[in-house]
């Protein structure tokens, strides 16, 4: 009898462990995770835990910046990370084995408020800094303006991407578009390779917050009813403009919010296509549920459910608001991070 992992992997999902913990994602590497994603939040971890305070020493005996330290520092963990799914790239030929970079979140801090064309540019610029030499390696842009302005370029020069932070069906055709303009820019569509990361438990959390007058039927099905429609028409677009590599929706923050949800809820509701990016604990719950995972990715509500969404959940509003905060939840973090680096320097220079 398979495991519960094993049966996720069965029916048609692929699993990337959103962490780049070294020990964690040989661990789930074994049990069958093709891939991973990194971000302010996951680094910042790390570092808190103390395991790499040797390297945060070493690095801070030289000259360079606390800044410098913190992106060599995200930048070795996801090389670890990349070389352990590494073998998976070269055995899918580029269709799976990735793990994410993600690119400064301060080019989008309200406090900083660069320039919509600065940023667009530090977008093209990083991306393409991050990206080089890495065969295995996605650049994550965010789809706010800038970062979606900046895909065409990057895509076109041939930048593995990830774009995330995607909340409303309008981001994801923005950015869809703004990828496949630079896809027939390259010479060839060999090696292209993108993947769209909707973000499904934090829609949940808005409408709880502020739709409550959906019925207990509605209220925690919406982020599954968008994430699956913005999936099948992922795989409309695509069908009808074929690549030689897939162009994947990711299932993003895929970790419950509501203590009344089981914590593999979303797991099982997009099992059998594409991509889970799922939380270390979600997946060790899922591992200990015992359950038999099937497809269910092309099931939705009845219709009297999805009128009910359509017709009370505004998706302008659910999507300006939810932008926002995330950009908050990764720009407040890179700014811990980089006072993390400054403080652990500073405590072991002296010691």
């Amino acid at each position: 009898m398979s495991s519960p992992i094993q049966s996720l992997l069965d029916c048609g999902t692929k699993l990337w462990i959103d962490s780049v913990d070294p020990e964690l994602v040989r661990r789930d590497r074994a049990a069958g995770a093709t891939g991973a994603t990194s971000n302010p939040v996951i680094v910042t971890d790390l570092l808190t835990s103390g395991r790499f305070d040797d390297q945060i020493a070493q690095l801070g005996r030289s000259e360079v910046s606390d800044e410098k330290i913190a992106w060599e520092l995200t930048d070795r963990l996801v090389r670890q990370a990349q070389e352990v799914f590494l073998p998976v790239w070269e055995q899918t030929r580029g269709n799976d084995g990735y793990v994410s970079f993600e690119v400064d979140p301060l080019l989008e801090d309200p406090e900083l408020a660069p320039p919509h064309t600065q940023r667009v540019g530090r977008y093209i610029e990083l991306a393409q800094h991050w990206s080089a030499g890495h065969r295995n390696r996605m650049i994550k842009v965010p789809a706010t303006p800038a970062g979606i302005d900046a895909l065409e370029e990057l895509v076109a020069a041939g930048v593995t991407v990830n774009v995330t932070l995607i909340f409303a069906p309008r981001q994801y055709r923005a950015a869809r578009d703004a990828v496949w303009r630079g896809a027939r820019r390259r010479r060839s569509l060999d090696g292209f390779k993108s993947v769209y990361s909707v973000f499904v438990s934090r829609v949940d959390v808005y409408t709880a917050q502020n739709v409550p007058e959906l019925s207990p039927r509605a209220q925690g099905q919406v982020g599954i009813v968008n994430a699956k429609r913005i999936w099948a028409e992922n795989c409309r677009f695509w069908s009808d403009h074929p690549t030689p590599l897939a162009q994947e929706i990711v299932f993003a923050s895929t970790g419950t919010k509501r203590p009344e949800d089981l914590p593999w809820k979303y797991v099982e509701a997009f099992a059998g296509s594409d991509i889970q990016t799922n939380p270390p604990a979600t997946n060790e719950a899922v591992a200990r549920s015992g359950l038999r995972f099937t497809r269910q990715v092309d099931r939705l509500p009845r219709p009297e459910v999805l009128e009910e969404i359509d017709r009370l959940v505004d998706m302008e509003r659910l999507e300006a608001v939810l932008i926002e905060e995330g950009i908050e939840k990764f720009a407040t973090p890179q700014k811990r991070l980089l006072a993390l680096v400054a403080e652990r320097r500073l405590a072991l220079s002296a010691r």
